[in-house]
């Protein structure tokens, strides 16, 4: 044969995302199919909706998966919200600061930013100054940057979103089954989550929910559309020029709402691995989740630290599911990582833009947060440090750690 057998190398794979996938939830994949419109089937989306609320501590009406990956959450949402010439503020602290920006600016929204050095976070009050100088439709922000291993206070800032009828929108992609995500009480609007991080489950859909305040909008959006009150052609045509078609949620109110609209196919086996993910994390409880994020996460940097090694950014802010290091003074990142994954099996990430290539970050996110994952990174690392020629304390890394533990 011309094409060999799949069978792709068994990594510990301590990134930022994706991670491993729980063994149940790929067994769960294997299952049979379903037709979409079948009623077993019917009754799995359900649960997996109710399920979603659960996960991101809401009462919402509204709470499924759109079927893509994170970023196809993130279009849904801010492409169906907003209009042209919608005022949008987004303060940047990263990477995906950034994309919420650009994703912005395609759907035709007027974008205001403000930025602070990355490896920090904005002061709540900063944020809510600058919403009553600009005023914006909408205001979004990412909760937990990967790229900086920063986690931003959210609380204070959905709380004045709403007392000014503001709609606040969150990026919980790297946090949401790994950290505290609260919807109804932070205030938060519409928030999108990832499968392929703290939830253990393979890319390919990103779970949503927004409440009654973005209901209101999108069905608003969706009678101009139809031509069913008078709005002036000329707004409707720019409108439909604009708008997807596949991400549009008021299509898919109907295809998830008691109507069962065919909208599209179901991605079938990515639902039942959805829900048998969210599944597992209902069953260790939220509480005891974040604590063991937390436990592996303090044992991680203890270790990090014991070798001598800086972390990067600051820690009052730090993101307890990704840890970021400074890459050593003459010693080759890159060459690091890769001794990493050939000879330990071990995959950790670099970041982008103005820090590739001088930061490593290791995720300890969902299944991939294990003890004897976080031993097994911390000892190698060490091995390889040591073989690079770089100056750490040998020995301590491990026994830190253990100390957490």
């Amino acid at each position: 044969m011309k094409y060999r057998d799949l069978n792709p190398s068994t990594r510990t794979i301590m990134t930022p995302g994706p991670v491993e996938a729980e063994p149940r939830v790929l067994r769960a994949m294997a299952t049979p199919i379903l037709g979409q419109f079948d009623p077993e089937f019917t009754y799995i989306m359900n649960e997996t909706m109710e399920m979603i609320r659960d996960l991101f501590q809401t009462q919402n009406h509204w709470a499924f998966p759109i079927d893509g990956t994170s970023r196809a959450g993130l279009e849904a949402v801010l492409g169906s919200m907003i209009e042209p010439g919608d005022s949008v503020f987004i303060p940047i602290y990263g990477r995906f600061g950034h994309l919420l920006t650009e994703i912005a600016v395609r759907y035709g929204a007027e974008v205001y930013n403000i930025e602070t050095d990355w490896g920090t976070v904005f002061d709540p009050q900063d944020v809510i100054r600058e919403i009553d100088r600009v005023r914006p439709k909408i205001v979004a922000m990412v909760h937990g940057e990967t790229s900086t291993g920063c986690m931003q206070p959210l609380k204070a800032i959905g709380r004045a979103c709403r007392e000014r009828d503001i709609l606040f929108v969150v990026d919980a992609v790297a946090t949401v089954g790994g950290v505290e995500v609260k919807a109804d009480e932070w205030m938060i609007d519409a928030v999108i989550g990832g499968t392929q991080k703290c939830l253990s489950v393979p890319s390919g859909m990103a779970p949503i929910t927004f409440n009654s305040r973005v209901e209101k909008l999108l069905l608003q959006r969706k009678k101009i559309e139809q031509g069913l009150v008078e709005h002036g052609a000329k707004r409707v045509e720019q409108t439909r020029m604009i708008r997807s078609n596949y991400f549009d949620l008021s299509q898919l109110m109907d295809y998830w709402g008691p109507a069962q609209l065919n909208h599209h196919t179901e991605a079938t086996s990515m639902l039942y691995a959805l829900r048998e993910g969210l599944r597992i994390v209902l069953e260790e409880g939220l509480s005891q989740r974040f604590e063991r994020h937390q436990l592996n996460a303090t044992a991680l940097v203890k270790g990090i630290q014991a070798m001598g090694l800086t972390l990067y950014g600051n820690p009052a802010c730090k993101l307890p599911v990704v840890t970021c290091i400074s890459v050593p003074e003459g010693i080759d990142g890159e060459s690091v990582r890769s001794m990493l994954l050939n000879d330990f099996d071990i995959e950790i990430a670099s970041s982008f833009g103005p820090l590739k290539g001088k930061i490593w970050r290791i995720g300890t996110m969902g299944y991939s947060c294990r003890k004897k994952n976080v031993l097994h990174v911390l000892g190698a690392l060490e091995a390889v440090l040591l073989r690079h020629g770089a100056e750490i304390e040998v020995g301590k890394a491990v026994q830190a750690a253990l100390d957490v533990y």
